[in-house]
């Protein structure tokens, strides 16, 4: 199955390097010329990514919108082509998960693709969902009983014997048909509907059951499609919180990362989220810490990093998929952290990558001096 991407520009040349990369990495492109004919397609079909010339700031903006309204497409990567006057804030701003600046070039504009093109196939895998029933036991503020429809990674849908409250954190205890072992998962509520019925969205899996549920459902698939190669590496900044890579092929913010490390006796893995990312450049990845187990693999890394700063191999970073905020955190201010280098990252991603990197140096001169 492939991928498939809308196009949203009027501009010949931009329009011909995007339709070269594009093919070259096997993405299916549908161009649109007028704004009005985008959010029709995007209503009505499914794309993988949806890449706009931002041009026309108001039309580009509204088309992001649209996209993330429509249910087919809003978890769709979104890309902003922009000027250089209008910087990284203003493709955010529009809403886009990645930007990059105008004019485009074959090289780089490939380059930076290579990294959405894995995202694309990782999202599309966490949302391939393979029809199944099975029994579920859910404990929350009470116990209930339910059933399966569908399964995939990132959730599950499933049919409640009676009407439950909607809760933040629920645990799931289910056993998939030649599985062999049972699984247990925590959870929240993305939606509910008619005849009891909801949409499940995992939380905080565990490395051994992400292997254990991908094992199954490739198993339950013709012709399980294959990762990209991870993206490699260099470290440039380090610290408890987070760390700063510099790769010409980054992911957009907000990409859940699995990244690794391999030597002659051993491997490290940990996760986090790329808060900062400057194409053609590098990125500034966040830990994940939120499970003892998460911790245990960040110390590790973080402890070899340190110590071997200076031969330390390139990191491997694969994708993992699109961080989910909740329509509660969404609006929320960020309140903070107590590591500096992890404050920076959230603070200051919107900013040119020259001050950027200016602002990095500043801080670790600063934490050098104590």
């Amino acid at each position: 199955m492939s991928l498939k991407s809308l196009l949203l520009s009027s501009d010949d040349k931009t329009v011909r390097v995007l339709r070269r990369v594009l093919s070259d990495l096997e993405i299916e492109v549908e161009l649109c010329s007028e704004a009005d004919a985008a959010i029709r397609k995007i209503t009505r079909q499914r794309f993988e990514a949806i890449i706009v010339d931002c041009s026309n700031a108001e039309e580009a903006g509204g088309v992001l919108r649209s996209a993330k309204a429509a249910p087919v497409n809003k978890r769709a990567l979104s890309v902003a082509l922009v000027e250089s006057q209008v910087g990284l804030s203003g493709g955010f701003e529009m809403g886009a998960h990645f930007v990059l600046y105008k004019p485009l070039s074959g090289e780089r504009t490939k380059a930076s693709f290579r990294a959405v093109r894995a995202l694309m196939k990782r999202e599309r895998r966490l949302q391939l969902r393979v029809p199944v029933q099975v029994p579920v036991e859910c404990n929350g503020s009470d116990q209930y009983k339910a059933k399966t429809l569908d399964l995939c990674e990132g959730g599950m849908a499933i049919q409640f014997s009676r009407r439950m409250v909607k809760e933040a954190d629920l645990r799931f205890s289910l056993e998939l048909p030649g599985l062999g072992q049972r699984l247990e998962f925590h959870g929240e509520m993305a939606w509910q509907g008619n005849g009891h019925q909801a949409g499940v969205r995992f939380k905080n899996v565990t490395e051994e059951q992400r292997r254990a549920l991908r094992q199954w459902l490739n198993s339950q698939l013709p012709e399980p499609e294959q990762d990209d190669p991870p993206v490699s590496c260099s470290l440039t900044e380090l610290s408890l919180g987070g760390c700063y890579l510099k790769t010409s092929s980054p992911f957009p913010m907000g990409t859940r990362v699995a990244l690794s490390m391999a030597t002659s006796n051993f491997e490290i893995r940990a996760g986090g989220i790329v808060r900062v990312a400057h194409p053609e450049f590098g990125m500034g990845v966040e830990f994940l810490q939120a499970t003892l187990e998460q911790r245990d693999q960040v110390h590790q890394m973080v402890e070899y990093l340190r110590s071997n700063h200076d031969r330390a191999p390139e990191i491997q970073v694969a994708p993992d998929g699109l961080e989910t905020l909740s329509e509660d955190t969404e609006t929320t201010v960020d309140p903070g952290t107590d590591d500096a280098l992890v404050d920076l990252f959230r603070q200051q991603s919107q900013v040119p990558v020259d001050l950027f990197l200016q602002h990095m140096e500043e801080q670790r001169q600063a934490l050098e001096a104590r």
